[in-house]
């Protein structure tokens, strides 16, 4: 098959690398919309320029590296470098530079791939300088695991399944998978499969044709039909009854299915992002998710950590919210109190970011002033704060002496039960049984 220059150029517009050509001269060329994206200048200011001039990389300052191989027979040269953006932030980089040589007269110029590198970022105090990667806040080292994998995940059609807890962000992810793939121009469908009944559910990813029932009196097509050349996100998989996986089986597996009324398979392209807060192997075992529709969606799995395995989080997305409500609101509030800030990182937000959220807004709503204290945040986040007070001192017997050194180790962890757990040297569930027999 035969690529077009307009197809060729389609292609490297929706790489998720930024992509320069340069002439001999090296002068910019080419220049794509990754390319934008991570050194912030606009196209039109790069074309024309060298490369030096836009990527200001300190490789350079001691001569190119690129000049020193023109005359050897290397054609590619990879090397890690910190690129300097139009803003002056300083960003972690994979270049590959990939020469090219004319038959007669040698080096005719070249391009230039740049990965960022999010998990090599230095993290500063300063307000705007946290890392966001897609929309998605974190300074979490498994989080920034996840996105320098992600745009590797992106790039193909592999199916992905998303675990998580509820409120971790899972459509989030699911958003930057679509936007980072050659899909981005396609369609983005999403639906929460636990949300409708069976039947409906059905229609819904499947579409109907008239007459298939009462109501019926036209064709309707389906969010297969309508996500075709794009992404569809089906949320809470886990939900989904045993006879709609075995159509949903067919869906993925075949790339068709026949719509409710229907005698004609309809063909699809369409790339599967799924997700789920359940465990789907411990529905496997108990008969209620197939097998082969669980490996079919899980080609890769990403599994995004509880916002209280991420603490060091917290003071970004408080910051974050603050200049998202202080918008909504058209408030003055600047920012939190550190005992308020103090309260949410020994919290362990069974809600996660979806929850942290909410507790923002809460505060929004009663802080008149410019930061946000201790007393604007919602009582319930003081419960065990209140308990231990109370508690402590109070039992005799030997029954007690446990819950005396369970009250000990929270107090010393601040109220994180994994700490106070890993320290009493019990799983947390059993600290979490002890806590309920104790009424915390």
């Amino acid at each position: 098959m035969r690529v077009s220059a307009m197809d060729g150029e389609m292609i490297l517009e929706h790489l998720g690398e930024g992509v320069l050509i340069i002439n001999r001269d090296f002068r910019i060329v080419y220049f794509n919309r990754r390319a934008e994206e991570i050194t912030r200048y606009r196209r039109e200011e790069a074309l024309g320029k060298t490369c030096q001039d836009i990527l200001c990389l300190p490789n350079c300052e001691d001569g190119c590296p690129v000049e020193r191989f023109i005359e050897s027979p290397r054609n590619v040269v990879d090397y890690e470098a910190v690129l300097s953006t139009k803003e002056g932030r300083q960003i972690p980089v994979n270049i590959r530079f990939s020469l090219i040589r004319d038959p007669v007269e040698g080096f005719s110029g070249g391009i230039i791939t740049i990965r960022d590198m999010p998990s090599k970022r230095v993290f500063w105090e300063e307000e705007d300088d946290e890392y966001s990667f897609q929309n998605i806040i974190s300074r979490n080292q498994r989080m920034l695991q996840i996105f320098e994998i992600l745009p590797d995940i992106s790039r193909t059609d592999a199916s992905v399944l998303i675990q998580g807890e509820s409120g971790t962000g899972k459509e989030l992810f699911a958003t930057a998978i679509h936007q980072l793939s050659l899909r981005q121009k396609g369609p983005f469908l999403k639906i929460n499969c636990s949300a409708l009944p069976e039947t409906l559910l059905e229609s819904e990813l499947f579409g109907y044709t008239r007459g298939a029932f009462t109501d019926a009196k036209k064709d309707k097509p389906g969010l297969f039909q309508l996500a075709h050349g794009g992404t569809l996100f089906l949320d809470e998989i886990g939900d989904i009854t045993p006879v709609l996986q075995v159509k949903l089986l067919r869906a993925v597996q075949e790339g068709e299915f026949i719509p409710l009324g229907g005698i004609r398979p309809v063909k699809v392209d369409v790339r599967i992002i799924s997700a789920t807060n359940r465990n789907l192997e411990e529905l496997i075992k108990q008969e209620r998710f197939r097998m082969d529709l669980y490996y079919r969606l899980n080609v890769v799995k990403i599994q995004i950590p509880p916002l209280r395995e991420r603490p060091e989080d917290i003071p970004l997305l408080v910051r974050h919210l603050i200049r998202k409500f202080r918008s909504k609101f058209g408030s003055s509030i600047q920012s939190m109190a550190p005992e308020a800030l103090d309260v949410l990182q020994r919290y362990e937000f069974p809600g996660n970011v979806r929850e942290l959220e909410n507790i923002l807004e809460h505060a929004f709503i009663l802080c008149k002033g410019r930061t946000i204290r201790k007393h604007h945040l919602p009582s319930y986040l003081f419960g065990l704060e209140k308990e231990l007070e109370q508690l402590t001192g109070k039992e005799t017997s030997m029954r007690d002496l446990e819950s005396q050194a369970i009250l000990r180790a929270l107090k010393k962890h601040h109220g994180n039960k994994a700490l106070a757990a890993k320290e009493l040297g019990i799983h947390r569930t059993t600290l979490w049984r002890k806590l309920k027999r104790m009424g915390l």
